[in-house]
């Protein structure tokens, strides 16, 4: 053999041993179960990354490896966080389960076990995921933070990106669907035979309409199909009217067992009922809200959206804030087995696991230190997050969202809610709908430092109240010194608000009109529970029951009682001005009012602990603290630091108990209530506001009372001064003779009885009925004459 042919021979023999090696049976064999356990192998890493990707979406790729102190939550570890990030993530989204499929499809096909066609079933599975992979980016374009790049992954999202560019979103639609409709004709031959079935009895239809004896001599069994189709319609429906017919008469033996049992339960009732309350079963129950049948809660659109352009926090400032955490803790010598992020509306939470052996107060030390690296304002260090074993960084966004209330108010949470008094108040840090139940505080202090958001919390509690609550339901006493913060809601008045009898604006602004008003809610709440024992029941959520359920004489006193919530705006002006008599009936609503329905909301913008005093606090276990300027003003209002390191802006903590929890006030502004009440006010409303029993002040019995043969010392002395600088007031009075506001209080009386100065005025001075002082001599020597 020539040298040529024999080097070309040994090639081919070469050549052949090297390819009959991957014929080798037990070659094929590993191969297909390499291939099999590396799909379940990612199909694991696949379904882990929907659960767990936001707590590994902050790693540093290029440091996987290198770095072992990096730990995934995913449950196939680096490998499969790194692999589900690049096929999800970065790749084709929810349609990358394919590749498990192919395979494992592969893997069988190695195995010698024959699944499906290969070819055919590769072909159709690659092109209908790179299809649905762009009708989700399509679909999904707005999907912020959802699976990182969205459900279509990064090729569904700048492809469609890329096809609404170019022919826009109708276009990209219409193309879609056309895609659709080919990959479906092309890969499915049952679809392409309905199709043609369709086509072809549509044809056949108006080939009929055209000459219709043809058709009919070309069928085989015409008569005998369609009367074996009649019989069998027939014998459907005589089955299911059996069917039908079992099942009502079931039904009936059901109600008619319930409505013996309820005649029964209604006899028992009326055994124990008084003779004059009997009768009461025998007409529907009482509907509160029949007065204002037609009233309209405000909708929705009333409420703006406040949509942000920005998201909240981007992967860039994540890997840098846990980097920075991470070396500040390192120059410290303190090493973390594992850090994890939670992103809210305006903060981020940073959970980090510190390895055994570390001190969770040296962590909590360097709460400043960690607060200079990352150069934010309010680090919030949680050591430890109750029940969770972590410790928690709160770290402020550079751009923080609006959480507008239209948002928290169309939610399903409070939509939903069935609680008493609903408040949505924000949303937590985690982007949760957080709702409360005013009922169970009962009451509730709120404070913060002047412009932190704290007239925007009270305004988020009332307009939750008046999107859940029927005016028959719900009555605001409105208590607003400032004068300028509640007004807006004097155009509800006829609908939602409670005043004195006596007094002309149903916005209390005068310190001695809301001394009467508080003086007025305790006899209300003395006279409910009088009510409450009557009806033997234990609260107004038991009685108001009962009421409806004409199970109590109306007339015998008994009336429907709606919930009163008392909103005082500027609670450090009332104490300055009144003290104690501002702070003694307040204090009794606060311990006594619960059970009957009152519940309180007062406000302060100076948490010091002469305003807040011990009283309050004991009586107000559920608070909102806003951003304050100090911590000794933190503990003053939630008994801890934390609230001196919030961001402002209606960031706030809220405590109930040994629990607190930092939200984002919604924000609502003053156009957004103006429509609000605007709405709520052209309805038809109640004849006036809501009538608070009528009190009759300690002033003006002492008046009628005045002897004036028994003056005060210095009555002659105050009388030349109150005509001296026409001005007739106790307060004058108690600064010029230094004097007690009781002894300065029983001196004006004497002036009034003596005709010096006019009667009382709310705010303010009395008017001075003396112009000179020859005329005051003399009227104080007739005085001198009737002793």
């Amino acid at each position: 053999m020539a040298p040529g042919k024999e080097s070309k021979a040994k090639a081919r023999v070469k050549k052949k041993t090297f390819f009959s090696f991957f014929n080798d049976e037990r070659l094929r064999l590993f191969l297909g179960s390499f291939i099999l356990v590396f799909a379940l192998f990612l199909t694991l890493s696949f379904v882990s990354y929907f659960i767990t990707w936001k707590a590994d979406q902050s790693f540093e790729w290029e440091k996987i490896i290198s770095n072992q102190n990096i730990r995934a939550e995913n449950w196939a570890g680096k490998t499969g966080a790194w692999l589900s990030s690049l096929f999800i993530n970065r790749g084709f989204g929810i349609a990358s389960f394919s590749i498990p499929f192919l395979l494992i499809l592969t893997g069988f096909q190695l195995m010698k076990i024959r699944l499906a066609p290969y070819g055919r079933t590769f072909r159709i599975t690659i092109t209908g995921a790179v299809l649905l992979s762009l009708i989700l980016g399509y679909l999904f374009t707005d999907a912020g933070g959802l699976l990182g790049s969205g459900p279509g992954g990064a090729h569904g999202y700048f492809m469609a990106e890329w096809l609404n560019a170019f022919i826009g979103k109708t276009g990209t639609a219409l193309l879609l669907v056309l895609l659709t409709f080919t990959f479906f004709l092309f890969s499915f031959r049952s679809f392409s035979i309905v199709m043609k079935r369709l086509f072809s009895s549509k044809a056949k239809i108006t080939a009929a309409d055209e000459n219709l004896s043809p058709i009919i001599k070309n069928q085989e069994k015409p008569v005998e199909d369609i009367n074996e189709i009649i019989a069998r319609d027939k014998l459907f429906e005589t089955d299911t009217a059996k069917k039908e017919e079992v099942l009502f008469e079931e039904e009936n033996e059901e109600n008619d067992r319930n409505i013996r049992l309820l005649v029964k339960e209604k006899k028992e009732d009326e055994r124990s009922l008084p003779e004059d309350q009997i009768n009461s079963h025998l007409v529907e129950d009482y509907d509160p809200t029949l007065d204002l049948s037609s009233f309209k809660f405000p909708p929705i659109n009333l409420l703006e959206p406040y949509k942000s352009t920005e998201t909240s926090v981007s992967k860039e400032e994540l890997i840098n804030n846990k980097n920075r955490i991470v070396d500040t803790l390192g120059n410290y010598k303190i090493q973390i087995d594992k850090i994890t992020a939670t992103i809210g509306p305006t903060v981020t939470l940073y959970e980090i696991v510190p390895a055994p052996g570390v001190r969770i107060s040296k962590i909590k030390n360097l709460e400043d230190d960690i607060a200079l690296s990352l150069s934010a304002l309010g680090i919030r260090i949680i050591a430890p997050i109750p029940g969770r074993g972590t410790i928690g960084i709160e770290v402020p966004n550079q751009n923080p969202e609006i959480v507008s209330m239209r948002s928290v108010i169309s939610s399903v949470k409070f939509q939903e809610s069935k609680y008493d008094l609903p408040i949505v108040l924000g949303k937590t840090i985690s982007n949760e709908t957080f709702v409360v139940d005013l009922t169970r505080m009962p009451h509730l202090l709120i404070a913060g430092a002047t412009g932190q958001g704290k007239s925007v919390g009270l305004n988020a509690i009332l307009t939750s109240l008046l999107y859940k609550k029927h005016p028959a339901q719900l009555k605001f006493v409105l208590i607003d010194p400032k004068k300028v913060e509640l007004t807006v809601y004097s155009k509800i008045e006829r609908h939602y608000l409670a005043k004195l009898p006596d007094t002309e604006e149903a916005i209390i602004t005068d310190t001695q009109k809301v001394i009467h008003t508080l003086q007025s809610l305790t006899i209300e709440m003395d006279e409910r529970y009088n009510l409450l024992k009557e009806a033997h029941v234990r609260n107004i959520k038991e009685y108001n029951t009962k009421f409806i359920a004409r199970r109590l004489n109306p007339e015998k006193g008994h009336r429907y009682l709606p919930y009163i919530v008392v909103i005082i705006d500027e609670f450090a002006d009332l104490i300055m001005t009144a003290g104690r008599e501002i702070e003694t009936p307040l204090a009794r609503l606060a311990q006594l009012a619960r059970a009957i329905g009152i519940h309180l909301v007062i406000a302060t913008q100076r948490p010091t602990t002469n305003i807040i005093t011990g009283v309050i606090k004991a009586n107000f276990p559920s608070r909102i603290a806003f951003r304050v300027t100090s911590m000794v003003d933190s503990r003053t209002i939630l008994d801890t630091p934390g609230a001196n390191q919030l961001i402002g802006r209606g960031d706030m903590l809220i405590t109930s108990g040994s629990e607190m929890i930092r939200l984002q006030c919604a924000f609502i502004d003053t156009p957004e209530i103006d429509r609000i009440t605007e709405f709520i006010g052209s309805q038809k409303g109640y004849p006036s506001a809501h009538y608070l029993p009528e009190y009759v002040g300690e002033t003006g019995a002492e008046s009628a009372e005045v002897d004036l043969r028994k003056k005060d010392d210095i009555f002659d002395e105050a009388a030349r001064l109150v005509v001296q600088h026409q001005q007739g007031s106790t307060s004058l009075i108690q600064r010029k003779f230094s004097i007690g506001y009781n002894r300065a209080g029983r001196i004006i009386d004497q002036l009034e009885a003596a005709g010096i100065v006019g009667p009382f005025e709310g705010s303010k001075a009395r008017h001075v009925l003396i112009k000179d002082e020859y005329s005051l001599e003399q009227l104080l020597r007739d005085l001198d004459f009737m002793k």
